[in-house]
């Protein structure tokens, strides 16, 4: 018997050391900053004419969140929420580079997510419609150069306050979501999911929540002008009450032809809110199932194809009293003559998985719900899911081949406003999906 034990400890030892068993510890942190602007701020999401002059007043505030997660090998992945309408690809790169350099954290570990709330402030150059005047240059530049700035800090702060935290998910389901698209057509998918991504300390104490909903928000239209986060803001508040010191993270999902309804109302984006916080809590409460594993991530860019670049439109564009119109046939024509290539959009997509729990997908731009079906379908047999748009940079709306044939705002006219040379050539669909299977096959899920 003493011979034995000496060698059944040892037995022991060596299982605890085996990466299997290791990578069942996560570590995680959590922070968070207000990034209200403290300047009166011009509000991005609509081309309205009360949208001509800054804001005028603070419905609540607006933030920036993030969680870090640590597996037992010393790998990190971050994930940053922001009740802005989108990031630049400016700032992402920015973002990127600096915590590379301070941390060593790949791009493939860093995912930025945009609520795409339609009363925020404007975030230069993403979605810049209009034109300033030399201060107001000043104020909308100043913001997007200091959320850079607030996002590096609670990187940094989440970083250093990982600690050993339990991590579960589940899914709930909100039916405020309308497809968007001519109601004469007859396809009009929608995705009701309410993922959900829970963190506890190891006494069991709710910590943070992440959760996501694939819908715009646009509850507040174009006459709203006080800044507000939407539907998604009241849902973070809605759960912070709810669990007094725990945060509470909203990601965007595929929502780019997805409206809440009814809208129009302040009551409306507070009466979601409520819905989508009921979900959540549903979740909470249930059964949910545990996340663990060794983190693995991948990440590329595709590049998406314009048509052949024609003068003659914008040549046409730039006599048009629409000063919409005009002012993107300036730029276009300006970077023809300066011999800029615009034949393509690198395009960016993520994936990160945690062991065999649970696979996030992070697309960027106002990314159609197809593609959340999609992936879904493919790929919701390999354990939890969650499918993200409006990630990691908002260049414009990312439309399917079909919605690309039925024409409307989403493929076309929005190009427009995004001052971009589209639309987007047939083949759109074809390159992402390609994309998605590449990320998934990268860490480790196949078709």
């Amino acid at each position: 018997m003493k011979k034995i034990l000496p060698v059944f400890l040892a037995l022991v030892l060596v299982l605890i050391c085996q990466p299997g068993v290791q990578a069942q510890a996560l570590k995680a942190g959590i922070a968070k900053k207000v990034i209200t602007p403290a300047d009166p701020a011009w509000l991005n999401g609509y081309a309205s004419p009360q949208r001509f002059s800054p804001a005028a007043g603070i419905d609540h505030d607006l933030w920036a969140k993030a969680i870090v997660l640590e597996d037992a090998n010393k790998k990190r992945v971050i994930i940053v929420t922001t009740d802005v309408l989108g990031l630049s690809h400016e700032i992402s790169v920015d973002i990127a580079k600096k915590v590379n350099k301070k941390y060593g954290i790949e791009r493939s570990q860093l995912m930025l997510n945009s609520s795409h709330t339609h009363s925020g402030p404007m975030i230069w150059p993403s979605a810049g419609m209009f034109d300033y005047d030399t201060q107001n240059m000043i104020v909308v530049a100043g913001y997007a150069q200091k959320l850079t700035a607030d996002i590096l800090e609670i990187i940094d702060n989440a970083i250093t306050s990982l600690h050993p935290a339990k991590v579960s998910s589940g899914n709930g389901t909100a039916g405020f979501a309308k497809n968007r698209r001519d109601p004469n057509i007859t396809i009009r998918p929608v995705d009701y999911e309410v993922p959900v991504l829970t963190i506890s300390n190891m006494q069991n104490k709710l910590e943070a929540v992440l959760f996501g909903y694939a819908c715009h928000n646009t509850t507040l239209g174009g006459d709203h002008m006080n800044i507000n986060g939407d539907y998604a803001g009241y849902a973070q508040i809605e759960l912070e009450n709810q669990y007094p010191g725990v945060t509470a993270l909203f990601f965007q999902g595929c929502g780019g032809d997805i409206n809440p309804e009814p809208r129009g109302k302040l009551e409306h984006a507070i009466q979601h809110g409520k819905t989508l916080s009921a979900s959540v809590q549903q979740v909470i409460n249930g059964k949910m199932s545990t996340v663990s594993g060794l983190i693995n991530s991948s990440f590329t860019e595709v590049p998406l194809e314009f048509p052949a670049f024609n003068p003659e439109q914008y040549q046409k564009e730039i006599l048009s009293e629409d000063q919409y119109l005009q002012r993107r046939a300036k730029l276009m024509l300006n970077a023809y003559n300066k011999g800029w290539d615009m034949s393509t959009y690198k395009y960016p997509i993520q994936a990160i998985r945690f062991g065999k729990d649970l696979s996030i997908l992070a697309l960027a731009g106002e990314t159609v719900v197809d593609y959340s079906l999609w992936t879904k379908k493919q790929y919701g047999k390999s354990g939890q899911l969650f499918v993200a748009g409006y990630s990691n940079e908002v260049m414009c709306y990312i439309p399917t081949k079909r919605i690309l044939g039925e024409g409307g705002y989403e493929p076309n006219s929005s190009m427009i406003y995004y001052v971009m040379p589209g639309p987007f050539a047939d083949n759109v669909e074809d390159k992402i999906l390609k994309g998605i299977q590449k990320v998934m096959q990268d860490v480790g899920i196949n078709l």
